[in-house]
Order: C-alpha cells, then sequence, then structure tokens
C-alpha cells in the first residue's frame, strides 16, 4: 500500500514546493493537506521577504509570482501553460463573483513575468473566461513540458511566518520533509507519493507532529518506527523504541531481534539477545523463531551466554533449515537443509554435547557428513582427544554469584568403591543450572581420584551433562570440586539424579543428611530449595541420610 500526500499551497511565493497544474487530486490513498484544513499546510517562503498580494503588489527580489490570500484549490488549464512546474491561475466565472483586487507589475526579470492569480468562487473552465479576465491577467509565457527550478535555500525561513498556521508545517518537525518541500531541489509536484510507507503508520506520524499524540500499537508500532526513520523523526523513534522494550518476551525477542537488527537499533538489539539468554528454551520454542534470516540466527549461535542444552539448539536450527527450505522452495532433504544453514551449522557446539545425545539426534540427521560423524564420536571416546571442524569452548550462561548446598550436617570416616555408582535424586523449586559436584576425598592422605559425574533427568534416564575427570584431595575431611564441562539447566519441579563413580581408596562420607535445603540469596533474599529423594537401584549406598555427593554447586 502507498500514500500520498496533496499540496495544496496558500501562495506560490511562499511555497518552495510549486502545484502542478491539471493534477489530479482524488487518489483514496493521498493524504489531503488543504490551507484550509486542520494541519494548515502553508509552506514557507524561498525569498527574504514574503509579499502580500495587494493593488500594486511588486515582485520579489528573485522574481516571484503574487497571488491573493486565501485561495481555494486552483484549476489550471493547457492555456496556463502546462507542465507541473507551470505557475497556476484560477479563471473567473462568466458572471465575475467579486474578488480582492489585484494590481499588474509592469516589471519583468528574464523569462519570469511578474504575474498575479486569483481564485475563483468555482471550477470555471478556461472556454469561459470573458475577455475583462484575460486583460486583468497578462498571458503567460511559454515553457517547456518539464522544469526543474532550483532556489536556493533561505536561513530562518520561519521568519518570514507571521501566524502559528503557517509555520506548523510538515517540514516544521521533519529534516526531510524539509529538503522535500523548502531545499534548493524541492519537489514541484502537487502530489507525493511515498509507496513505501503504510497509511496508519503515516497518520500516526502526523499527529506526532502536530500535536505531540503519541499513538502505537502492537500492530504498528515497527511500521510506525520505519516512517519515524525515514523521515528523521528520532523522538517519535524513541516512543517507537520504549514501547518495544516494554513489551519484549521471549516468544517474541527473535522477531524484535530482526527488526532491530534491520533498523539499526543497537540498545534495542542487545536487550533481545538479553532475553534470548535468559530464556533459551523459550526463545527457541516460539513460532516466530523459524520465520528469522540467516544472519540473525547465525548472530545467536556464536554466542557464548545461551542457558540451553547443545542439543537443543541442533533440534532448533534443523527446525529453522526446515523452514529456510521451504522459503527457498527447496525439499527439506538433510542435503538441503545443510545448504541453507550454510556456515550456522559450524556454530553449533557438537563437541558439547554427550555421546548419547549425539548418537540419538545429530549423528542419525542426516545433515552432517560419515567424516564429521566418525571424527566427533572419536572425540566422546578416545583420550586425547583429536581435532574436530567444530567448537568445544562451554557456553557460560551464568551470572550472579556461584552458589553452593550442602546436604549433611556432619562427616564420618570409610566410604568405600567398587566400580558401582553413588546416586541422589534431586528437585528445585526454580531453575537453576548445576555446574559441579563437591565431593569427599581420602581418609588415608593426599591422594588422586578418578571420577564420573553426571546429571540424569529421572523419567526419561537421558543423561543432561557428565564429566570423566578427576580430582586431589589432602586427607582432610573437606569436599572436593569436581566440575560439568558447562553448566545443566535444572527446571522447577522435575526430578534428576546425581550421579557420581569413583576409583580409588576409602572416603569420607556425609551423615545426618536432610530431606530438604535451602539456599537464600543475600543480596536479593531470594530462596532456592532443594529436596532430595532416594534413587532406585544400586547406589553404592548413598541415600538421603548417608553417603556421598554431599554439596551441588550451581548457578540461578
Amino acid at each position: 500500500m502507498r500514500c500520498c500526500v496533496c499540496l495544496f499551497q496558500q501562495s506560490l511565493q511562499c511555497s518552495p514546493s510549486k502545484m502542478a497544474a491539471g493534477e489530479s487530486n482524488s487518489r483514496s490513498s493521498c493524504l489531503n493537506l488543504s490551507n484550509s484544513g486542520p494541519l494548515g499546510n502553508a509552506q514557507p517562503s524561498n525569498s527574504a521577504h514574503s509579499s502580500p498580494a495587494s493593488n500594486g503588489g511588486s515582485m520579489g527580489a528573485a522574481g516571484g509570482i503574487n497571488r491573493s490570500a486565501g485561495n481555494s484549490n486552483p484549476q489550471s488549464g493547457p492555456e496556463n501553460g502546462g507542465g507541473a512546474e507551470s505557475a497556476v491561475r484560477s479563471t473567473p466565472s462568466a458572471q465575475n463573483p467579486p474578488r480582492q483586487p489585484v494590481g499588474q507589475s509592469g516589471a519583468t526579470s528574464g523569462a519570469a513575468s511578474n504575474m498575479t492569480a486569483t481564485s475563483s468562487s468555482s471550477s470555471s473552465s478556461a472556454s469561459t473566461a470573458s475577455a475583462d479576465a484575460s486583460a486583468a491577467v497578462p498571458s503567460l509565457p511559454s515553457s517547456p513540458a518539464s522544469v526543474l527550478v532550483y532556489r536556493e535555500p533561505v536561513y530562518n525561513w520561519q521568519a518570514t511566518k507571521s501566524t502559528v498556521k503557517e509555520r506548523f508545517a510538515l517540514a516544521v518537525g521533519s529534516a526531510v520533509f524539509d529538503a522535500m518541500f523548502n531545499g534548493g531541489m524541492a519537489t514541484t509536484s502537487t502530489e507525493i507519493e511515498l509507496p513505501d510507507v503504510e497509511p496508519a503508520a503515516f497518520l500516526a506520524l502526523l499527529k506526532f507532529l502536530y500535536s505531540d499524540e503519541v499513538q502505537i500499537g502492537p500492530e504498528t508500532v515497527m511500521t510506525t518506527l520505519y516512517t519515524a526513520k525515514k523521515y528523521a523523526v528520532p523522538a517519535l523513534e524513541a516512543h517507537c523504541v520504549e514501547f518495544l522494550k516494554k513489551n519484549l518476551r521471549a516468544d517474541n525477542a527473535f522477531m524484535l531481534l530482526t527488526q532491530a537488527r534491520l533498523f539499526d537499533e543497537p540498545q534495542l538489539a542487545s536487550l533481545c539477545l538479553e532475553n534470548i539468554d535468559k530464556n533459551t528454551a523459550d526463545a527457541l520454542a516460539a513460532e516466530g523463531f523459524t520465520d528469522i534470516d540467516l544472519d540473525t540466527l547465525m548472530a545467536v549461535l556464536e554466542r557464548d551466554t545461551l542457558g540451553v542444552r547443545e542439543v537443543r539448539l541442533f533440534v532448533a536450527a534443523v527446525r529453522w533449515a526446515d523452514a529456510e527450505a521451504q522459503r527457498q522452495q527447496l525439499q527439506p532433504t538433510p542435503e538441503n537443509k545443510r545448504r541453507v544453514l550454510g556456515k550456522a551449522l559450524s556454530l553449533i557446539r557438537f563437541p558439547l554435547m554427550t555421546i548419547e545425545e549425539f548418537a540419538a539426534g545429530p549423528a542419525q540427521s542426516g545433515i552432517l557428513t560419515d567424516r564429521e560423524v566418525v571424527s566427533l564420536f572419536l572425540h566422546f571416546t578416545v583420550n586425547p582427544k583429536p581435532h574436530v571442524e567444530f567448537i568445544d569452548r562451554p557456553r557460560c550462561c551464568l551470572r550472579g554469584k556461584e552458589c553452593s548446598i550442602t546436604r549433611f550436617s556432619q562427616v564420618e570416616s570409610r566410604w568405600g568403591y567398587s566400580g558401582t555408582s553413588d546416586r541422589i535424586r534431586f528437585s528445585v523449586n526454580r531453575r537453576i543450572f548445576v555446574v559441579g559436584f563437591g565431593l569427599y576425598g581420602s581418609i588415608h592422605g593426599p591422594t588422586d581420584y578418578q571420577v564420573n559425574i553426571q546429571i540424569i533427568h529421572t523419567d526419561s534416564n537421558t543423561v543432561l551433562g557428565q564429566n570423566d575427570t578427576g580430582f586431589s584431595c589432602d586427607g582432610t575431611a573437606s569436599t572436593f570440586r569436581v566440575m560439568f564441562k558447562e553448566p545443566v539447566e535444572i527446571l522447577p519441579s522435575v526430578n534428576y539424579i546425581a550421579c557420581a563413580t569413583l576409583k580409588g581408596p576409602d572416603s569420607h562420607y556425609g551423615t545426618k543428611g536432610m530431606r530438604k535445603v535451602t539456599h537464600e540469596a543475600p543480596a536479593t533474599g531470594t530462596k532456592t530449595c532443594f529436596t532430595f529423594c532416594y534413587a532406585a537401584g544400586n547406589n553404592n549406598g548413598t541415600s538421603v541420610e548417608d553417603g556421598q555427593i554431599p554439596e551441588v554447586i550451581f548457578y540461578t
């Protein structure tokens, strides 16, 4: 849809954009800014002084065209010189209704004659003009069909306007409109087409310029923002951006990020990315995610602060590739999905997945080559790990301070290991990220242990995070930190199993365990409540009351 602005100026000398003779003003998509309307479309003068239409009125310093004040929309015919740039005059009707007297000037300057024109009370045609009327108005010189008139822009043209109505034109609020109407290359057409502006957005712009009224809604905010940027109205831009900030949510963060990048709004884009970092899973699940462009997808995948498992990023990227293939009218085959993903595929950090996650998803997707699948399986299973073509740097989605809880109130000696895992089931009341466990060490002095730690989703028996590593202890009853490769997202009211398989001598162990342990953040008072339960199966004796895994290290 397009908008047009029909400009019926009050005075050709006062108006830097001259009226087009014979131009139709009947388009339904035009915004009619007539001089009798509420917007007062009186245009500024391009001469140093404006001369009122009166008997004996003379031409300005540069040679101008004077008309009587209060003209209605004039009609012009072929005898007026044709062309959009020709001067406009109205021919009185046969009855010669009363009109304001206008004198003639006897001077001319080059090709420009000093002419006066009056407004008729009806739309008379040139064929009904009387001889007196012809004598009253000198004939116009012939002009070419198209003339581009260059006028020097005048400094402080507003000083030449005596009324608010004259000064309160479009050019007051927009540098683009000022250049369009008053600049040296100002348009000479009576009708200006705005093909890429929605009428509702342009109306919102006009209301803001003339009344400071901000009319923004969810359906119009993006088109209004575009219009405000196009016509250089930064105050309205700021209102649009503020509206978007207040309505930013996980389910629209990707859509707004795309628009913020398109409209070069870095502050809004930054807020969208922060929202995606904090609510990655919800943002990826939103309907608008598959509508983003490839550059936006890559901008998100390359971030180190996304709070989601890597396998879920892969699943989301495949979903986007399916939609993009359809947009490009391609069959959603694995080959085409890889093609549309392009460099975005290399931004997915496959080495951060567990071997189970990789085997169940990416390895069977057909998107990776056989060589890539083999190299990643080797990366998961052998030491030293071979080089892979994908990033293995953990994503750090952590904010604030590290927290920890201890579930035992007393420490005892001699807990043995025979290859069986110590396990305990737990749940929390709010979303957290577990980064590691605190484990007990040897009762025989300084010792090294080999250990595998895991967090398992109880219902699906899926390993969400793991690490094969080791730790050194000093023989005391303290706990020793063993960390995951990357944070493991723990959702509220979901059951998980903390698992540790140790190889080493007998260690200390905890007793007088607590079923519920609450951590309260000192700064905010936010409480994170852990509930521990017995994990079914062989747990090497670990339970709520006794055993290993005394400490959980996490971020909120």
